[in-house]
């Protein structure tokens, strides 16, 4: 287990903020072990603000893995660069037993319950709710996430709103639960609904409990699970908070594996390789996940993109639309290859468990990045998050600038 951190130093309130200061907004996706990236992102972030300042953005929204990091930066927003420094300490430390039980006596006995689940029709026995039991990392999240210094920030004016994005599986609505510093109206806009919550573990558990993989969560009368679901504008939650700007964090290249490759020219040649290997379980489950996290997200920011070239060609109205400035950081490269990289570290059990999938070879990597939660998966991820980042350092400096 990993050591609990030192306690914060005492908050002091900030400077009033000036009126019409931009209010930026931080999001960030879903993505199980790939958000390490995004820890990457934020810590070149952090080396272009001043060493003792605030938390930058005033609004954070995050989804599933990325509401988890979400959280671990508000409850430090009093002094940012700390909060990356504890952020970076705690996801380089991380592994698959703090995750989820992935020992083989739990597997064993996860299997055992399935079989005889199966044979007996569910009379005996009835089959485990999720493939696995995340109850490790609850036990994690209560060490690391301070939601009482959440509160506290909240109310001294270093962050603005906080938002966990979850799915609720009966009323079928994408739900952002936000803390506010001010009274916030909720809104409900077809399939997504903001309600003010008083946050707490319930919330990132559903946020990040992936179908399948992890538990559905109980709370508010229904259960929740993985925010991403049914997320189809990722980005609306923080702009109905009034977020003005965008930091947006992906854990997607934005084109595709060789994508470079694919001819320009209206014809494109079509070649017959014959059928091959049709895809494993793993690999489609992977493609899967894949779709859940990320498609929602650049659809988002297309839609976004859109909607500010109405506002700039109607001279700065469009139908009661606003223009949100956004920044997209995305990942250069696959993570793919990194993760076969690191596959060795996966534990004993599981790595039976992804053989059986057919997730241990090249087709099945993409779901071995999202389980493939060790030190060095992370750290490579967080150095190329990093070096992404400050690839993009002028466009940050502009996006953090104080003037309107």
């Amino acid at each position: 287990m990993t050591p609990p951190s030192p306690p914060p130093a005492p908050i002091q309130p900030p400077l009033a903020v000036k009126a019409g200061t931009p209010r930026i907004g931080l999001v960030l996706s879903g993505g199980g072990a790939r958000a390490a990236y995004q820890v990457g992102v934020l810590k070149a972030v952090a080396e272009l603000t001043p060493r003792d300042a605030p938390l930058p953005f005033r609004i954070i929204s995050g989804t599933s893995a990325g509401a988890i990091i979400g959280s671990i930066v508000a409850s430090h927003a009093a002094h940012f660069r700390c909060g990356v420094v504890s952020l970076e300490r705690f996801w380089r430390s991380f592994h698959v037993d703090q995750v989820f039980r992935a020992d083989t006596a739990s597997m064993l006995r996860a299997g055992a319950r399935w079989l005889l689940a199966l044979i007996s029709g569910g009379l005996l026995v009835t089959p485990p709710r999720s493939v696995f039991d995340n109850a490790p990392l609850r036990q994690l999240l209560e060490i690391h996430v301070n939601f009482a210094r959440i509160r506290q920030n909240l109310e001294h004016g270093y962050l603005d709103a906080l938002t966990i994005n979850a799915s609720a599986y009966r009323t079928a609505l994408s739900v952002a639960f936000y803390a506010c510093a001010d009274t916030q109206v909720p809104w409900m806009h077809s399939w997504r609904h903001g309600r003010p919550a008083e946050l707490d573990l319930d919330h990132l558990m559903a946020s990040s409990a992936v179908p399948f993989l992890f538990p559905a969560v109980y709370m508010e009368g229904e259960y929740y699970g993985d925010g991403a679901m049914r997320q189809l504008t990722p980005l609306s939650a923080p702009i109905n908070l009034g977020a003005d700007r965008l930091l947006v964090i992906g854990v997607k290249p934005e084109s595709p594996p060789g994508a470079a490759l694919v001819p320009t020219s209206d014809v494109i040649p079509t070649v017959n390789h014959g059928p091959g290997r049709p895809p494993t379980f793993g690999q489609i489950f992977g493609f899967m996940l894949d779709t859940l996290f990320m498609d929602g997200l650049q659809s988002d920011l297309e839609r976004l993109q859109r909607d500010n070239l109405l506002i700039a060609a109607a001279g700065g109205a469009a139908g009661g639309l606003r223009r949100i400035e956004v920044l997209a950081i995305t990942p250069r490269e696959d993570f793919g290859p990194i993760a076969q990289q690191h596959a060795p570290e996966v534990p004993p059990a599981l790595r039976v468990l992804l053989r059986t999938m057919g997730a241990a070879d090249a087709g099945g990597r993409t779901l071995l990045s999202y389980l493939l939660f060790s030190g060095g998966f992370a750290r490579d991820l967080i150095a190329l998050g990093y070096e992404d980042a400050l690839r993009q350092r002028d466009e940050i400096q502009e996006l953090l600038r104080s003037e309107p």
